[in-house]
């Protein structure tokens, strides 16, 4: 089993027991597509034609549509395009009540809709007590309010939705928990369920130069760490100006995707890496054939 639960060994001793892939799989490359079109057969040739093997669900599955959704699950198989995550994107930890109940509805809604269309799994992250941004920095967030409050949040979307082929998923964050691989342990073993899995966006936690210049060992200790557990995986490039570090397109960068790629392969090879937070069809295109050349060049296919 893959759970984690109170009775298992010490987070300190869970690294040495988590059991490698052989990298023989390829891996399941995936970003968003320019194509306009409602039609699932075409949308899911077009992520082949691109190169890609994951997608986003698209935006016009919803819930209310059955035979809509049943056909671009039937679509997506055929061309053996993996639907990779559902976005939630609501804060869980807003500090009115109302908008807190309504973001938890919302997210339960989403990972119904993961289940429902066989996606890996639905994200959001565990939000923020900052006053304005739904995502922002703020002292409270290392909190044992705060992490009391995710578990049980993550509790409850679970527990609505009971999900059997997907999992909900936290995206790791720069100023909020979970924000590295033993943080993201500790997060797993608390909520306790099986339909919690892990989301991996190294970018987010590249929040430090010391990160940042050995960010190849940050990435293979999240892998290594939390391997089993990984259902999918964001795509993009980070660098440095003075102290802050801003995304950008793969390649432009510092990320190490030689790592990214090889932990993925070994410890992960199932979790589909998606290109995210880009700016239009050619910015996608360019980091798409960087992480391809890089795949190349390392010998691992895509």
């Amino acid at each position: 089993m893959n759970r984690i639960t109170r009775r298992t060994l010490p987070l300190v001793a869970l690294a040495p027991f988590v059991r490698a892939a052989e990298p023989t799989k390829r891996l399941r490359l995936g970003g968003p597509i320019f194509l306009n079109s409602q039609d699932p057969v075409e949308l899911a040739r077009e992520h082949r034609r691109l190169g890609y093997r994951a997608a986003y669900c698209p935006a016009m599955a919803t819930l209310d549509d059955a035979i809509r959704l049943a056909a671009i699950v039937k679509a997506y198989a055929a061309e053996d395009v993996v639907i990779a995550e559902v976005g939630a994107w609501r804060n869980m930890l807003d500090a009115d009540p109302n908008t807190r109940r309504a973001n938890l509805d919302y997210v339960s809604q989403r990972l119904t809709l993961a289940e429902a269309i066989g996606a890996r799994n639905c994200v959001d992250i565990a939000g923020s007590f900052h006053p304005k941004l739904w995502d922002g920095p703020d002292p409270r967030n290392y909190s044992k309010e705060f992490f009391d409050a995710t578990v049980e949040n993550c509790r409850k979307v679970i527990d609505a939705v009971k999900p059997k082929r997907t999992k909900f998923t936290i995206e790791m964050m720069p100023w909020a928990p979970p924000d590295g691989p033993d943080a993201y342990l500790q997060l797993l073993r608390a909520v306790d369920r099986d339909g919690f899995g892990v989301h991996i966006d190294v970018c987010n936690i590249v929040n430090s130069p010391q990160r940042y210049f050995q960010n190849g060992a940050l990435i293979e200790e999240c892998f290594r760490k939390l391997g089993r557990w990984i259902m999918s995986c964001h795509a993009k490039d980070i660098g440095p100006t003075r102290v802050h570090l801003a995304e950008m397109i793969p390649g432009r960068g510092g990320l190490d995707y030689r790592a990214y790629l090889r932990s993925i392969a070994r410890y992960a090879p199932d979790a589909p890496l998606m290109l995210e937070h880009l700016d239009g069809a050619a910015q996608y295109e360019e980091g798409k054939r960087h992480i391809q050349s890089v795949a190349t060049e390392i010998g691992l296919p895509l």
